[in-house]
Order: structure tokens, then C-alpha cells, then sequence
């Protein structure tokens, strides 16, 4: 750390740590949480990548079923699917929709639509990729100005001389003609000109409609400026997963250094020491300590947020070639006392089983399967598939039988 850094105002310990994703992020029994909304605010997002994964991130924290979850996203509208950081999709409460639209979204809109003008010109589609799409994204907003929401799909359908298939790696072996369409709902949302709406499928299942933001939510969501957009999105990190180094917030915000730092000064956010020999960051506000809790047991899915939180997980993730990819995805996970301690699955019948690769005491064997019962019950019968399938979850799945 340069000496003109600030120093450390105390030490955080990787118990504290633990102790306060336990209460905030209503993973200990005590500390459920008790609407959806309350949910995605205290996880400030949740992963939206695989449709079940935000259902099963409130039912790990509350009591709510899937019916709240669908009818917080489709009938209140009061949760709302974003492309944001990383390029990835996440469920925001409305309240901070603007913030994400005027930051990470539209930095997102910006490097897809020149990868994307790139591809369409390497592929010999056209001379001028960005003027094309441009053109493209118009007549699609035109079909969608009617208010109906369609699908993907459908407005392919609508829009002929446009459904046009471009290889994205002529040449490799991966290689495979991909339609333009996604390309161009991808970028309108995340101009935040188009929205997700009602799934047309299955709660399990990626399936979405499209309509305008303005149909949707009634409104266009007035947008801050970008800094005050990404110092909102940093605090709602810091809430949530405080403290944590500039490297985790990076990782998260899929951003520059320059960027978290300037939001991180416009806060007035503290430095803290961690265990690891760190600094990490809190809000002004949160400087106390967090008193401890009793063993809790958790069981999480695929992408949550708690795991998805930092980039460096050492202190509650033990083994991450187990659980996570190469690109730090993280599946299907077991929790006691604040660390991963293995894997959870589904059998065909719809049961939930748990895997337990670290010592764990009888009681807490017994909170685990406690919880496995409460998500198969939970779960109704429905069997969750997922892409993300960790080495520790195949395992344990071929052990079963």
C-alpha cells in the first residue's frame, strides 16, 4: 500500500466477516428476510444468468415462494431485469435501475455494439457493422412499439430481411453460425430502451418477452450522471459485502481501477485491515464492529450472490477448483458456520441431497439436511437443471446413483 495511502482505522477478521454476510445477506435463520423485495435489496442484485437461480436466492433467504418471486418481477414490477456488470444479467430493485442504466449498462451497450459491428464486418456482412446495427436496432424498436411484448423470436419473424446468422469464429472448432437478433436485443437493453417482461416459459427457464421500458415500468427511468450512477451501485456493495478490497469491488463492478476508486473516494468509504493482509473498504457508516452469531446452515444456488460477491474467497471458500469455473462462476453450494463445506443437488424425484466435503459436527449435518428438506419441500417436485454443474456436485450426483 503507498504510504500516502490512508491507514487502516481497525482490523476486520474473517469471523467478522463471515458473521456479517450471516445477518445482511439473510442467510441465518434469525435473519431471514421477509419479501422479495427486502431480498434483492439486501443482496443489492441478484445473478439473473439462470432464471432459477433468482427464485432460489429468496428461497434460501426468506420464506417466499415462487409465485412472490413472479409476481415481484412481472405483476409489481418492483424488481427488474438488467444487463449490468460483467455483462451479465441481474435482477435490481427499481430503485436502482437509473443508477445501473447510467453506468455499468451503458458501458456494457458500448464495447457489445463494437464487438459486435467487428464481428459483422469481419464476416463480410457488411462494410459498416456499427451503421447496420444502428438501422437494425430501429426496426426493432418499431415492432415493438406497439406495446405488445414478443419474443426474440417473434420479432425475428417480424423483421425478415434483418434475421441474418453471423459466424462468430469462422475457422475454430467451436465454430457455429449465431442469429443477429440476441446481438440487437442485448444492446437496446442495455441502453435500457427495451426490458425483459413476462417469461414466456417456465419459472425454471430463460424464455423472456421484450417490450419498451416505458410500457413496462410506465416511465423512462431518469439516469444520474455516471459517477453518482456507479458511487450508487459501489454503496450498495459495500452494504452488502463491505469490507472488501478494491480487487473484489473490480471484479464485481467489471471495471476499471480508476472508476472504483473514484467511487470509493466520492463515498468517503474507510480502509479496514483483514486477515489476509488486505485492506479492505466500508462505508463511513459501518465502521463497528458486527457482533458474532450462532451456526447456521445454508444451502445456496448456482451464481448466488453471497458466493459471487468477491473475487478473493479464501475466507468462505476453502477449495474453489470444487465449486467454481475458470471464470469464477460459481455452482450449487453447501454452507455451516459461514464457510462452504460442499455441494448440494437434486435427485430425479425432485429431492435435494447435500454433499459434505469438510468436517462438520453432527449438528450441523442436522441443520443441513434440515435445509434440504425445507428446499425440497420448497421446490415442490421441480427439478432445477443447470450449465453450471461444479466438480464437487457431479461428484456427489455419480456417488448417488
Amino acid at each position: 500500500m503507498p504510504a500516502s495511502a490512508p491507514q487502516p482505522v481497525r482490523h476486520v477478521t474473517d469471523d467478522e466477516r463471515r458473521a456479517r454476510l450471516a445477518r445482511r445477506h439473510g442467510l441465518h435463520a434469525d435473519h431471514r428476510l421477509s419479501s422479495v423485495e427486502e431480498v434483492v435489496g439486501a443482496m443489492t442484485v441478484l445473478h439473473a444468468t439462470e432464471a432459477a437461480s433468482v427464485h432460489l436466492a429468496v428461497a434460501a433467504r426468506s420464506d417466499r415462494s415462487v409465485a412472490d418471486v413472479e409476481r415481484a418481477l412481472y405483476d409489481d414490477r418492483s424488481v427488474v431485469k438488467q444487463l449490468a456488470m460483467r455483462r451479465t444479467l441481474f435482477v435490481f430493485p427499481r430503485s436502482l435501475l437509473p443508477a445501473a442504466l447510467a453506468s455499468s449498462s451503458a458501458r456494457v451497450a458500448v464495447t457489445e455494439r463494437a464487438r459486435h459491428a467487428g464481428m459483422l464486418e469481419k464476416a463480410g456482412h457488411t462494410d459498416d457493422g456499427a451503421t447496420w446495427l444502428r438501422e437494425a436496432e430501429a426496426a426493432f424498436l418499431t415492432v415493438l412499439a406497439d406495446g405488445e411484448a414478443r419474443t426474440t423470436a417473434e420479432v425475428r419473424a417480424a423483421t425478415p430481411d434483418l434475421d441474418v446468422l453471423v459466424d462468430p469464429a469462422p475457422g475454430k472448432s467451436y465454430s457455429s453460425p449465431t442469429p443477429v437478433a440476441p446481438w440487437i436485443m442485448t444492446h437496446l437493453a442495455a441502453d435500457g430502451l427495451l426490458v425483459r417482461g413476462r417469461n414466456a416459459g417456465h419459472w425454471r427457464i430463460n424464455k423472456p418477452t421484450w417490450t419498451l421500458m416505458e410500457t413496462w415500468l410506465g416511465e423512462v427511468p431518469s439516469r444520474p450522471d455516471p459517477d453518482e450512477g456507479y458511487a450508487a451501485l459501489v454503496a450498495g456493495w459495500l452494504r452488502t459485502f463491505g469490507p472488501g478490497t478494491e480487487g473484489d469491488l473490480q471484479w464485481w463492478l467489471g471495471d476499471t481501477k480508476a472508476v472504483v476508486r473514484r467511487a470509493l473516494a466520492g463515498l468517503g468509504a474507510v480502509p479496514v485491515s483483514l486477515d489476509s493482509g488486505a485492506v479492505g473498504w466500508v462505508l463511513p457508516d459501518d465502521v463497528a464492529p458486527v457482533r458474532h452469531v450462532s451456526a447456521w446452515a445454508a444451502l445456496l444456488p448456482v451464481l448466488d450472490p453471497t458466493v459471487m460477491g468477491w473475487k478473493a474467497r479464501g475466507f468462505y471458500l476453502p477449495d474453489p477448483d470444487r465449486h467454481t469455473d475458470r471464470a469464477g462462476n460459481i455452482g450449487a453450494t453447501a454452507w455451516w458456520d459461514g464457510r462452504v463445506v460442499g455441494a448440494w443437488f437434486q435427485s430425479p424425484d425432485g429431492r435435494v441431497h447435500v454433499s459434505v466435503e469438510s468436517e462438520v459436527p453432527a449438528a450441523g449435518r442436522r441443520a443441513l439436511e434440515a435445509e434440504a428438506a425445507r428446499l425440497t419441500e420448497w421446490l415442490d417436485g421441480e427439478v432445477v437443471g443447470t450449465i453450471y454443474n461444479s466438480v464437487a456436485a457431479r461428484e456427489a450426483r455419480a456417488a448417488l446413483g
